[in-house]
């Protein structure tokens, strides 16, 4: 099989790669793959890179059936990943009977919570040392948008995470491409995405992030760059010091109630 990329996608992907170190000599990585359009590119990039770069890694893939459905396929998945020479594993993870218990509790939340634990201890257990995530620019911009407006902090995921407790790296090579770069990556590796079985699938949370910013964007050109450049550690120019408690605030307090000389 002829796997190669447009060179302007080599390049993006590459830098990522540069530029946070997410790939080392002798890494095992596990992908995890869904089936979506994120998902199956970076499973394609990541075997082109693998012949490319004069780095020696090996790579295997996984797909979690979350069990919305009694007809999830994975024989396509498993096909696509022969033809890349990346061995393919999919294993059963009872999801939709966890959110269900739940009774209403963010369901993407615990989706994504038992999703990637499940990833996780596959590769802790068949001895990966790295975890590739199809995380992408669009879901890196929502996600500190997100936690500004529902938590007030600024946060979001980073390019390259180590879980100490794991002894396992979570990597996110595609954190330079835009959503509607890899809408349109069919054609580089001809397998046409499967659909997500996810009931909510276009009416969660991240959903309505995502229209807003479009919306913004409407009257604002600049949103979307302001606010990847606010994921910067440089961006942090002039925010106030923490909130202090009523115990750190006590000794001052007193001195403008009572004076110097109180005890």
């Amino acid at each position: 099989m002829n796997i190669q990329l447009p060179q302007m996608y080599f390049s993006r992907i590459l830098r990522a790669i540069v530029e946070f170190d997410l790939i080392e000599e002798n890494d095992k990585i596990l992908i995890g793959l869904s089936g979506g359009k994120d998902s199956v590119f970076m499973t394609y990039a990541l075997a082109v890179l693998r012949e490319r770069l004069n780095k020696n890694f090996s790579l295997a893939a996984i797909t979690i059936d979350p069990m919305f459905t009694d007809k999830f396929e994975t024989s396509r998945l498993e096909k696509f990943c022969t033809d890349l020479k990346i061995p393919f594993f999919t294993q059963q993870v009872d999801i939709a009977g966890i959110i269900k218990e739940q009774n209403g509790k963010d369901p993407c939340f615990t989706c994504a919570f038992f999703r990637r634990g499940a990833v996780n201890r596959y590769a802790k257990e068949k001895g990966y040392n790295k975890v590739a995530y199809a995380h992408h620019n669009d879901d890196a911009v929502e996600t500190f948008f997100m936690s500004l407006l529902c938590s007030g902090q600024l946060k979001t995921f980073l390019p390259k995470t180590y879980l100490d407790r794991k002894d396992l790296t979570v990597i996110r090579p595609l954190v330079y491409f835009r959503e509607s770069e890899l809408k349109d990556s069919v054609h580089i590796h001809g397998f046409t995405p499967i659909e997500s079985p996810c009931p909510l699938n276009g009416k969660t949370k991240r959903q309505e992030i995502k229209e807003l910013i479009a919306t913004l964007g409407k009257n604002n050109p600049m949103l979307y760059s302001h606010l990847a450049a606010g994921m910067r550690e440089s961006a942090i120019v002039e925010l106030w010091p923490p909130q202090k408690n009523r115990y750190e605030m006590k000794d001052i307090y007193n001195k403008f109630i009572y004076g110097e000389n109180k005890n």
